[in-house]
């Protein structure tokens, strides 16, 4: 018997679930997060609207899921919550959100109202559904399998950019938002239905703790935590909060206005390169970007691991800027913001759980994501209204301010966050500086 028990607990269920969790990212999530972008001109050709118009479907959108988080924090919170069940629903919101595209036609208002429900689908799933079931089954490695979880994103990002260049001048706008919409459904309700799910026992959580861990009286509680009535009390919290705000202005700027900049700049023949060369290149490298920082998060701590994403953030910027002169920035441009996609994607729910812990994480993580989602919408839009006013370099200078902006805000809230709980003896806080 001690055998057979001995060998059963040689596999631990948590990596399948990241699997499943890789396959999610690949597919649903790039259709619902990366795909938009790729959209835009060929849109804004075939029925008028201008640049302002159409960004707003990403900041509309995006803040109303956000505001949604923390209801859906609760509900993956509750010890009877139904994983297969909102996945389910967030799988088919999703998904039929992304097809009923097709169908919007010249009315923007149609366009806006699908984005929200394609981006709360998205909530579920993804921003908090994801890191839920990794902070759920994982106690030891947690990083690293954040960090193949939200791979998959790159990897899809991949494939579906270089599916979106081909679909989209041949068979048409309406024809691709159908088939992508279809494509989330298909692949990704039976991953909900067979292999996601949370821990049912202690015995399972056990087969991620190492012997060593287990035989030492200074084992990691997977329980320990802030309330969230705790946490909003900390002066610091807000700060970090505020920071994803600018990380989020950044991004809605900068990862989903490059390639209709990108595309502009093939039109006038400045570039050569090719704008979907360039998006499949971010999504191979983000893949990379999302494993290397859920590692460095691991093995370098949170200071190092930000700092260097706040360095690979100003080079992006800086290489659009000066992408028409020398067009091999255009890869400099994807490596840099590949890479450092690891500090929007993983970094809410591994700092949110680092720092606060597991006590109330959904709720928490919730709010984060509100001032991410907030900033992501407002930052596409007021990116649009600078091009439209300014061109596109003020754009990208108005990037990097927002990212000078935020890592400073993380850098510092982050810091005192660290320290406050090593003086309270928080045994976690002790190995992630």
């Amino acid at each position: 018997m001690e055998k057979t028990q001995s060998n059963k607990k040689q596999f631990f269920y948590g990596w399948a679930i990241v699997f499943g969790c890789m396959l999610i990212q690949a597919v649903p999530f790039s259709i619902a997060a990366n795909l938009q972008p790729t959209f835009t001109n060929y849109v804004m050709s075939a029925e008028g609207f201008t640049l302002a118009q159409f960004s707003l479907i990403f900041t509309i959108g995006t803040v109303v899921s956000a505001v949604c988080s923390p209801f859906i924090g609760k509900l993956y919170s509750n010890p009877k919550a139904n994983i297969k069940l909102l996945y389910v629903i967030g799988v088919l919101i999703l998904g039929g959100g992304f097809a009923a595209f097709s169908l919007a036609g010249d009315n923007i208002f149609i366009y806006y109202g699908l984005s929200i429900l394609v981006q709360i689908g998205s909530a579920i799933i993804s921003a908090i559904g994801v890191p839920t079931l990794i902070n759920g089954w994982f106690v030891e490695n947690k990083g690293l399998a954040m960090g193949l979880a939200f791979a998959g994103g790159g990897l899809g990002n991949m494939f579906l950019q270089l599916l979106a260049g081909k679909w989209l001048p041949t068979i048409g706008y309406k024809a691709t938002y159908l088939r992508f919409g279809i494509i989330a459904i298909v692949v990704a309700l039976p991953i909900a239905l067979f292999i996601l799910r949370l821990p049912k026992s202690q015995d399972e959580l056990a087969a991620n703790v190492s012997k060593k861990k287990k035989d030492s009286t200074d084992t990691v509680s997977t329980k320990w935590g802030y309330s969230f009535a705790e946490v909003t009390k900390m002066k610091h919290f807000w700060i970090f909060a505020i920071s994803f705000l600018f990380v989020g202005l950044y991004v809605g700027g900068m990862v989903l206005q490059f390639i209709p900049y990108l595309q502009t700049l093939e039109s006038q023949g400045v570039f050569l390169l090719g704008s979907a060369t360039v998006a499949a290149s971010f999504g191979f490298f983000s893949m990379f970007g999302n494993l290397f920082g859920g590692l460095l998060f691991d093995k370098l701590g949170i200071t190092k691991s930000l700092s260097l994403a706040g360095l690979l953030v100003i080079a992006s910027g800086l290489s659009l800027i000066f992408v028409p002169q020398v067009n091999v920035l255009g890869y400099v441009f994807a490596i840099c913001i590949g890479i450092a996609m690891y500090a929007y994607i993983i970094g809410p729910s591994y700092l949110t759980g680092a720092l606060f812990g597991n006590r109330e994480f959904g709720t928490i993580l919730g709010i984060v994501q509100i001032f991410f989602a907030a900033g992501f919408g407002i930052g596409t839009t007021l990116f649009g209204v600078v091009v439209d006013m300014a061109g596109f370099n003020a754009g990208w200078i108005s990037t990097i301010i927002y990212a000078l902006i935020a890592y400073a805000g993380l850098l510092t809230s982050t810091g005192f966050i660290i320290k406050h709980n090593k003086e309270i003896n928080v045994h976690e806080s002790k190995k992630i500086a």
